[in-house]
């Protein structure tokens, strides 16, 4: 009795397994993006609406921003080494995709609104391409566009101007009209980027 419940057993979980298959692959078969992904899951939930100010002060919204395939990140200007490292390879990565033929804009969307007003983020994205654009804005504009993107982060209280901000490193690719598309962690080189981002606007 013990080896045929122990059979019926195995075969309830190969059908199981087997039933979970089938609806991976038949709902893969459904996105046209999932050679894109690497395995990851489309993330629908991350990203959404907000209202910014640009380095030209201009107040602009994320239709405004999001006009072709986009990378956008979330750092500061006063990070000492995270930040401009990471914008730096995400330029890279624009330039390279440039290469291909293929027209995508850096974000940067600053989380420490009291010192990177709009003429500070104007002078940090002119230093790091020249199609980065950057956005700052009020603090509860800035919390919004960071609950829209799921992105962390917090002010050390150094009791100083040269306090330090812990932050989440993820640069998120957006598309017009389809919304988040992955996202890249800072191991990613320049060209494992481009390469992904190229994936994903060849099968739009």
């Amino acid at each position: 009795m013990i080896k045929i419940y122990a059979g019926v057993a195995v075969a309830v979980v190969a059908a199981v397994l087997g039933g979970s298959a089938y609806w991976v692959y038949s709902n893969q078969g459904g996105d046209k993006f999932a050679q894109c992904r690497g395995g990851q899951v489309a993330g629908g939930s991350i990203g959404g609406p907000f209202t910014l100010v640009n380095q030209k002060g201009e107040t602009v919204t994320d239709k405004d921003v999001i006009t072709k395939p986009t990378l956008v990140y979330f750092g500061y200007t006063f990070c000492p080494d995270v930040c401009p490292l990471d914008s730096a390879r995400n330029a890279e990565a624009v330039d390279i995709l440039e290469e291909m033929g293929l027209d995508v804009t850096p974000v940067f969307i600053s989380i420490d609104p009291a010192r990177d007003t709009p003429e500070v983020m104007a002078e940090f994205t002119s230093v790091m391409h020249p199609k980065m654009i950057g956005l700052t804005g009020s603090e509860d504009q800035v919390k919004a566009a960071s609950k829209a993107y799921k992105t962390y982060f917090k002010k050390q209280d150094s009791g100083d101007e040269y306090y330090l901000v812990d932050h989440s490193t993820f640069t998120y690719l957006m598309m017009p009209e389809v919304g988040f598309m992955d996202f890249f962690k800072r191991e990613a080189t320049p060209d494992e980027m481009a390469q992904t981002v190229a994936c994903f606007i060849n099968a739009s």
